[in-house]
């Protein structure tokens, strides 16, 4: 059966959108995993200095901070710890696709993965000028450690796996269902457009991730502080971006951790750090706003040009989420 013109161009501008649907799903996925980590890192180190004086509660307090840090040590300061952090969401789906197979709690993947991301949290906040470079296999090599000592901590002050396993697990179920709940009460019950609802969709997660992150960062530094402790860890200093300062605490536990910091820092200090979020954030809706505009010309430049090839149609069927919404275990990171 012949189509008319233009039935033909409705449905190529139609497989065109789509397109430009994936393509923005798969540069949200990009940043939320690699271009988003400078500002992890940022995050980290601020929320783990007990004894800092500027809390960086504004993005724009952590500018200086950035300009003199790549000043003293160069451009890869900031992306520290990337090859860990990777490795350690790597397994974290691997473990819980593994889970899922035999057993049907596949939340308990948590629990497992924690002694493997205290390792990779050292990695991300540790100074590169007064610290080893960790090897490529550094974090699994520290993270078995950690679970062969299940019970009993290594050295000094550091907190045994047992007692950090709770509040990551708590903490990692609670923003995934909290991010949930946002998610699903950003999204319209009746969209019939599928183009809009893959633009949607994306929003929603996104507004989801962040109101999350919000919500719970205060228990977030807490849980931070706990998994450092113990691990000799020297990192750069933020107040200057100079110096660097050794992370010296002595915390018995989450109560203890979350009354020594009202006590010494007050309620700003659960939130050190907080501008590096807003920054990471912006970022995000930043690169999706730039890559949805530039393939939005390219997709009028595609309609305006019948000499150049359509894309093949895709069906009206339900689409598939955009990469990063498939995750079903809520990454502590």
């Amino acid at each position: 059966m012949e189509i008319s013109p233009e039935e033909a161009k409705s449905q190529k501008g139609c497989a065109v959108k789509k397109y430009v649907g994936v393509g923005v799903g798969i540069a949200s996925l990009i940043t939320e995993n690699l271009l988003s980590h400078p500002f992890v890192v940022l995050r980290r180190q601020c929320q783990i200095q007990n004894n800092s004086t500027r809390y960086h509660l504004f993005p724009v307090t952590l500018l200086p901070v950035i300009v003199h840090l790549h000043r003293r040590q160069g451009v890869t300061t900031l992306w520290k710890g990337l090859g860990s952090v990777l490795m350690v969401r790597g397994m974290t789906l691997a473990v819980e696709d593994l889970i899922t197979k035999f057993t049907p709690w596949p939340n308990t993947t948590l629990a497992i993965i924690t002694p493997f991301y205290s390792a990779s949290l050292v990695e991300t906040v540790q100074s590169d000028i007064a610290s080893e470079k960790p090897g490529i296999f550094d974090v699994f090599k520290d993270g078995v450690c950690r679970l062969v000592n299940w019970g009993s901590s290594q050295k000094g002050r550091m907190l045994p796996v047992w007692a950090l396993v709770v509040p990551t697990v708590f903490h990692g179920l609670l923003k995934y269902l909290f991010s949930l709940v946002v998610r699903g009460g950003a999204l319209p019950r009746d969209l019939m457009d599928q183009t809009s609802s893959q633009e949607i969709e994306l929003t929603a997660t996104l507004v989801g991730l962040f109101s999350a992150d919000v919500a719970f960062y205060p228990l977030e530094t807490i849980l931070h502080r706990l998994h450092l402790q113990g691990t000799r860890t020297i990192t750069d200093n933020l107040d200057s971006g100079y110096e660097v300062t050794p992370i010296l605490t002595s915390y018995e536990g989450v109560w203890d951790c979350y009354y020594t910091t009202l006590s010494q820092e007050g309620v700003a200090g659960l939130y050190k750090g907080f501008g590096a979020l807003v920054l990471q954030f912006a970022a995000h809706v930043a690169v999706i706003k730039i890559t949805r505009l530039v393939l939005t010309e390219v997709s009028a430049l595609v309609q305006s040009n019948p000499s150049l090839p359509s894309p093949p149609m895709m069906t009206p069927t339900t689409s598939a989420p955009p990469p990063h919404l498939s995750q079903k275990t809520y990454l502590p990171y």
